[in-house]
């Protein structure tokens, strides 16, 4: 069996998503700096840290083995800031409660804390905006909110802009998104660097919550104890959503996180934050969403697709599905299209076209992330006509012994992926360990892949297939070979068949 684009599917979903960018909220404008909401502005104390050597001149590599820079202790910074927050969000509501409109961002600067959209209403930053939200770790710019950490539901610090259970909501215009998050703030929980704590404490903590059906709203990690970096746009619970355009800087964990929302266009955003799972988009048990136009510059995967983690996730039990990645371009990241791994309510239709690989870090173009313990039932991937520059480990690349590996009772299915038309970038060279590596299950074979028209160079090993049905290559070329083509079932490792690499 050979899954091929659905072009009737297709259709459907670019019906639900492209009309958002131009069927955009109506009514007043309102703008932040009437007088109305320039009352509103106060000025506040921001608190924020540096180190006593100052920024770290390596890399984040040589910053793990750094000890000696590492075990000092931060120091506590207080600066006097205008904080726009209030009068942001007294705009938000007016529109909300006008039965809708947009509230604009005049060119400048603006320190706020968390921001909930409502609907009806678009956000729109003005050419030469920068949203600056406070670096101070509190409740009081950071409410307790019901939010989802990792695909375990919880009550934690909300997201720095938020909304749940609205209807028509936009963030727009080409002004910054600044999180203002770095090695010093927000960021040390993320290992427990100079002092801070661990996050891990607080993570297995929610984790194990959610295994022990714990009630979401009595997970609480209020700012007493909580170590779990927020998103910075998450959305639970809507429709019609569209972010368009804006710049995405220094978020303090995931960027855009679409989590139970129908009817999601992100197009033209600019994401640029190196730091530590800086995800650029998160669809999380979304249906119909188009991402297009974006470029993509992060510490971690460009696009994750996600479904919730292990027990909570089969509780709540929606998959991610239609979605459609096209014409983005992948600057730098980990992982340029990933499945996983927080994908236990399963993921399906996803197509891919037109992007461009093209980050010096990529370790893989695509991947497939799950194991035993997360399961998920992943089907009907499609990628065709992208460039790869770098893809350091492989092209295409599922380890169902990632992590827990076989450690769990949740059997993961992978089936009917194709990909087609993929070149490596003319002249040069991915560099990757293999060309594709996929290990199944005995217990739960992959099926159904299909590799068409690929053209590789710079691949210095073999694929690595384990238990696959039906794996078919048709017109693949590795290092100017062309590979013979394969129509078979693949079982255990050492003794499997693979493409020879010559």
């Amino acid at each position: 069996m050979e899954f091929s684009w659905n072009q009737k599917l297709y259709d459907e979903i670019e019906n639900c998503t492209e009309p958002l960018s131009e069927s955009r909220p109506m009514g007043k404008t309102y703008n932040v700096t009437s007088d109305r909401y320039a009352a509103l502005v106060t000025v506040e104390e921001e608190e924020f840290f540096t180190h006593p050597d100052g920024p770290y001149s390596g890399t984040k590599e040589e910053l793990k083995k750094d000890l000696t820079y590492r075990n000092k202790h931060l120091i506590r910074n207080i600066q006097k800031v205008p904080f726009s927050g209030r009068a942001i969000q007294q705009a938000i509501d007016d529109a909300a409660a006008d039965g809708g409109g947009i509230v604009v961002i005049p060119d400048g600067t603006y320190y706020t804390g968390a921001l909930e959209l409502k609907s009806g209403v678009e956000l729109h930053l003005a050419y030469g905006v920068e949203l600056r939200f406070m670096r101070n770790k509190t409740n009081r710019y950071y409410p307790v909110r019901f939010s989802r950490w990792e695909g375990v539901e919880c009550m934690n610090f909300s997201p720095f802009i938020y909304a749940n259970g609205a209807e028509n909501i936009a963030v727009t215009g080409t002004g910054t998104l600044n999180g203002c998050a770095d090695e010093f703030n927000w960021m040390p929980w993320k290992f427990g660097y100079f002092g801070e704590t661990d996050q891990e404490v607080q993570r297995q903590k929610l984790f194990a919550d959610g295994d022990a059906d714990v009630p979401p709203e009595q997970r609480v990690f209020d700012d007493k104890v909580s170590t779990l970096r927020p998103p910075f746009l998450q959305f639970i619970h809507c429709r019609n959503v569209l972010v368009r355009d804006v710049a995405i800087r220094n978020s303090p964990f995931w960027e855009v996180n679409p989590v139970l929302c129908e009817n999601v266009l992100i197009k033209g955003i600019h994401v640029q934050t190196n730091l530590y799972n800086n995800d650029g988009v998160d669809p999380e048990s979304t249906k119909n969403m188009l991402i297009e136009d974006c470029y993509f510059e992060t510490g971690d995967d460009c696009i994750a697709v996600k479904s919730g983690r292990n027990h909570d996730g089969r509780r709540v039990n929606v998959p991610c599905e239609n979605l459609i990645i096209r014409r983005n371009r992948f600057s730098n990241g980990h992982g340029g299209i990933t499945i996983g791994s927080e994908i236990s309510g399963g993921v399906r239709n996803v197509f891919a076209e037109d992007n461009s690989f093209d980050s010096p870090n990529l370790n893989y173009p695509i991947r497939f992330k799950t194991n035993a313990k997360r399961g998920g039932c992943l089907e009907n991937i499609y990628v065709r006509n992208s460039v790869v520059n770098k893809s350091r480990i492989a092209v295409v690349h599922c380890n169902f012994f990632y992590e827990e590996g076989k450690n769990g009772h949740h059997m993961p299915i992978l089936r009917n992926v194709t990909l087609e038309h993929f070149r490596t970038k003319e002249g040069g060279s991915i560099d990757a360990k293999y060309p594709f590596y996929l290990r199944g299950f005995a217990e739960s074979p992959i099926q159904n892949v299909t590799f068409r028209d690929m053209d590789l160079q710079g691949v210095r090993g073999e694929a690595i297939f384990e238990h696959l049905e039906n794996l078919c290559i048709d017109d693949v070329t590795i290092n100017g070979i062309r590979q013979k083509d394969v129509t078979e079932d693949i079982g255990e490792l050492p003794d499997s068949a693979s493409i020879a690499v010559e």
